[in-house]
């Protein structure tokens, strides 16, 4: 790679680190991880929670992507969200859904500790089903 080709990269990269993830570009897809602590005695309650909102997101929100909730192998109550939206505009649009309203509400006080991480996707991919 050539010192422009890198130079330009790497003002690109610096860029994109620095602006915050709501200035982003309306084009680009919008990307955010959740980290979530569920009581471990309301667990299979949030489980059934999470897979109603999940499948009504991805049926009904053209602007959602992908939604994918996993558990962690050693602790089960530590669940993962990876959420991807068309853009922000999508993201805030999910937000205001009667369906996200209901998980908030039903997961509410099984819900221990929560933290949203917004991510910038370096390489995306999947195959066609």
């Amino acid at each position: 790679m050539e010192i422009r080709q890198l130079l330009a990269l790497g003002t690109t990269m610096l860029a994109m680190a620095s602006a915050p993830a709501f200035a982003q570009d309306s084009r680009e897809p919008y990307v955010r991880v959740a980290e979530i602590e569920i009581d471990p005695g309301q667990l299979e309650s949030y489980k059934a929670a999470v897979n109603e909102q999940i499948e009504a997101a991805v049926r009904l929100e053209p602007g959602v992507l992908a939604l994918y909730a996993v558990a962690d192998k050693e602790n089960p109550a530590r669940i993962l969200v990876f959420e991807m939206y068309a853009d922000v505009e999508a993201y805030r649009a999910h937000l205001e859904t009667d369906h996200f309203k209901k998980y908030k509400f039903t997961t509410q006080d099984m819900v221990k500790s929560l933290k949203l991480r917004d991510a910038v996707p370096i390489r995306l991919g999947a195959k066609p089903r």
